[in-house]
């Protein structure tokens, strides 16, 4: 049982996560090549995870790699701003991608088709990516030194926010849809935050969302926050989030 959100390590599916790695598809064809590379990994939620975490950092810096955790609720458009994001810039900077699910391959799947060469961790009834995961995700995905390495967390709001996988920096992605209270209804994870995304900008006329009491919420946690309005679909904002990334 995890001892801080009770993932039940006991159930069927939990207290294991299953890896498998995906390369991104050659000469611009978008068909999956999997390898078949599948590896149980007996985890103990939380054991050694800061220790873990500390060593993952410095695994990244030796190697010039840039990791960030990608963290929100389910549905906020997480995948789909990290497809949008890998084919416009991965020509240019090696991109690869760790992926969080509890189960399935398809948002792995999407992310290949891409471009990015992406391992994917099913967490079975974990609600969260931990520093041992990540850690053999990082040996199994192997990313060029000086590349990027985006991880895309469990769509949660809550657990996610208490394990330092080893990031960079942290990206916090809400969507429009979502409501303007989010930052007040989970402080832990915006207070947290490097960054927010405010995503599914272009559904603004048809729903109830007040973009400055959002942002101002985010901002009393975190001040300082930088705050990107975007839509991962039409591409507004885009090129703000890009800059912040060759900054990161």
């Amino acid at each position: 049982m995890c001892e801080t959100c009770g993932c039940d390590a006991g159930a069927p599916g939990g207290g294991t996560a299953r890896l498998t790695t995906l390369a991104a598809p050659e000469h611009g064809h978008e068909h999956e090549h999997e390898h078949g590379r599948t590896v149980t990994l007996g985890q103990k939620v939380l054991a050694r995870n800061d220790d873990l975490a500390g060593r993952n950092r410095a695994w990244l810096a030796e190697r010039g790699v840039i990791a960030l955790n990608v963290m929100s609720s389910p549905g906020s458009g997480k995948t789909t701003l990290l497809e949008r994001t890998v084919a416009d810039l991965s020509p240019d900077r090696p991109i690869s991608v760790i992926e969080g699910d509890q189960e399935t391959l398809l948002d792995a799947r999407r992310l290949t088709a891409a471009g990015a060469r992406t391992v994917q961790v099913n967490t079975g009834a974990g609600c969260h990516l931990d520093a041992t995961m990540v850690a053999e995700a990082l040996a199994a995905l192997a990313p060029p030194d000086g590349s990027t390495v985006f991880i895309e967390n469990v769509g949660n709001l809550v657990c996610p926010a208490l394990f330092d996988l080893g990031e960079r920096a942290r990206v916090v992605l809400m969507s429009v849809t979502e409501g303007a209270d989010k930052p007040l209804k989970y402080p832990h994870m915006f207070r947290g935050a490097d960054v927010l995304l405010i995503n599914k900008i272009d559904l603004l006329p048809y729903v109830d969302f007040d973009m400055d009491a959002c942002q101002d919420a985010a901002r009393r946690l975190c001040p300082g926050l930088r705050v990107l309005p975007v839509s991962a679909t039409r591409g507004d904002g885009l090129p703000a989030w890009y800059d912040w990334l060759a900054t990161a």
